[in-house]
């Protein structure tokens, strides 16, 4: 701040005396409003200039008196110059970003990555107070790719489930987006509290706010506690029969973080638990399940699932077999592609039996050939040794959730 406050001074006073002198090279101008410039290269430099190097060379009439003085004035300028411009290059040396404490900004960028979840700046780091930010991080609300796939199963039974020719039950959907949300929430702060020593040996999980200390388990747990009362409510909402199955999913959701422990197969696991939601829809709207409809739904639903988590467990492969926890990607290895390609056709079959004992119209069926196309691009062109391309397909699904979405709701208004 000084030596800014000194060249800011300096620069009026100097530019000043140079526009009295009649000196205003620009080499000389250049010297001293950039202090990595020396005065004496612009001496040198500098044509207008020509300094004698003895005083009695001068000229001893009226017109070599002038030049004396002005020769004198500018000799004065320039020794001034150089102080000033020696100075200024110290202090834009001393005050360099690049030498103030190096070590002390890696530690703030080392803390801001543990707050932050050691991913980039989110709307959580923006919007939300930093006492906050831990437990919305736990809940991944900064990440909503899941609670999409926990939904979209939901909001294909609640729209099967509608009258011929009729919109579904726009409070339904809301309950249920609602209710997707907290589960959600609660499912990762439950794995995050029986993964946490697992999650500080791998790279991608080892900042999530239990593994990295920013939250006890303790404080993990008042909030898991607080997501399912909030879940309860909207439980509470649905009919007997939905309230009974709804909380028997809670089973599921409680265990599925230890079954990497003791299965190659959590994968398939994880779909029974995500995909929960294609029989409570039709249940909400119903009061009973329709196996011919929801089994086939359902089951297609956990064929899908083991697709898209079968990708995402592969961008942990190698941090998994140094761990030794268990998945779909260790199990299937280089015949990856080959197992979730099997897994692709039995999900559109299964889609298709259920819309086919639902008597749903043909629009239904168009949007399975969209959808085909979008699960056949992800399975023929992801690179399952690239972790940024399988988090890259992983997200698409979204896509997928919702063509089958669309499909279904125009085949049920024009049955």
């Amino acid at each position: 701040m000084v030596p800014a406050l000194i060249s800011c001074a300096s620069r009026r006073c100097l530019k000043s005396s140079l526009l009295s002198s009649g000196h205003t090279s620009a080499s000389c101008y250049a010297a001293i409003f950039n202090p990595l410039i020396s005065a004496q290269q612009s001496i040198n430099q500098s044509p207008a200039v020509n300094l004698p190097l003895s005083p009695f060379k001068h000229n001893v009439s009226f017109e070599g008196g002038i030049k004396e003085n002005r020769h004198s004035q500018i000799l004065d300028l320039h020794r001034s110059v150089r102080s000033l411009s020696n100075f200024q290059f110290v202090g834009h040396i001393s005050t360099s970003p690049s030498s103030l404490g190096d070590s002390s900004n890696g530690k703030k960028n080392q803390t801001s990555n543990v707050t932050s979840g050691g991913g980039d700046v989110s709307w959580i780091d923006l919007y939300l107070p930093r006492k906050v930010q831990p437990y919305a991080r736990l809940a991944r609300l900064d990440k909503p790719i899941g609670t999409w796939l926990l939904l979209w199963p939901c909001m294909w039974s609640i729209t099967l489930a509608a009258a011929p020719g009729h919109l579904p039950d726009f409070k339904m959907l809301a309950l249920f987006g609602t209710g997707a949300l907290l589960l959600r929430g609660a499912g990762c702060t439950i794995n995050d509290l029986l993964d946490r020593d697992i999650d500080t040996m791998v790279e991608r999980t080892k900042l999530r706010p239990v593994a990295s200390g920013l939250l006890t388990p303790f404080q993990g747990l008042c909030f898991l506690g607080f997501q399912l009362l909030l879940g309860l409510g909207v439980l509470l909402q649905l009919n007997n029969y939905s309230r009974v199955l709804g909380a028997s999913s809670l089973l599921l959701v409680f265990s599925y973080p230890l079954m990497k422990r003791f299965t190659f197969w959590p994968q398939a696991y994880l779909g029974l638990t995500f995909n929960w939601g294609a029989l409570l829809g039709w249940a909400a709207v119903k009061g009973s399940l329709d196996p011919s409809i929801v089994l086939p739904l359902y089951a297609s639903g956990v064929f899908w699932t083991l697709v898209y988590d079968t990708i995402y467990a592969h961008q942990d492969k190698e941090d998994d077999l140094k761990v030794g926890v268990k998945s779909t990607a260790l199990r299937f290895g280089d015949s990856t592609k080959e197992w979730i390609t099997g897994f692709g056709v039995a999900c559109l079959g299964g889609l298709a039996v259920s819309g086919f004992n639902a008597e749903i119209g043909w629009p239904y069926y168009a949007s399975l050939a969209a959808a085909s196309g979008h699960l056949g691009w992800q399975i023929l062109t992801v690179d399952l040794s690239s972790r940024a391309d399988c988090s890259r397909k992983f997200n698409s699904n979204k896509w997928f959730g919702a063509i089958i979405f669309g499909g279904i709701l125009a085949g049920r208004l024009s049955s």
